[in-house]
C-alpha cells in the first residue's frame, strides 16, 4: 500500500469521526431545544450513549493505526466543550 493510500485512509477516517461527532452536536441541540430539558434522565441517556458510541469508533480506529490516539481524545474532548456551552447557552435562555 502506497503512502499517499495509508495517508487518504487516515484522512477519511478522521473525516467519518469529525462527522459523527458533529451528527451528535446536532442531536443533543435539538434534543434541548425541542424536547428535554439537559437535567432529564432521557438527555442524560442520548449523551452518554452517543458519547460512548463516538468513543468506541475513535478507539478502533486508533487500533487500526488509522488515527492517533492524541487525535482521537481531541476530538472527544472537543465534542465535550461544545456539548458544555450548547447546555450553557440553553440554561442561560
Amino acid at each position: 500500500m502506497s503512502v499517499e493510500m495509508i495517508i487518504g485512509r487516515r484522512e477519511k477516517a478522521y473525516e467519518l469521526l469529525q462527522a459523527d461527532a458533529q451528527k451528535i452536536l446536532k442531536l443533543i441541540g435539538v434534543q434541548m431545544e425541542n424536547l428535554t430539558m439537559p437535567k432529564c434522565p432521557l438527555y442524560e441517556e442520548v449523551l452518554d450513549t452517543q458519547m460512548f458510541g463516538l468513543s468506541r469508533e475513535i478507539d478502533f480506529a486508533v487500533r487500526l493505526g488509522l488515527v492517533r490516539a492524541d487525535e482521537g481524545k481531541e476530538l472527544l474532548s472537543s465534542l465535550e466543550r461544545q456539548v458544555s456551552a450548547l447546555h450553557e447557552a440553553s440554561t442561560r435562555k
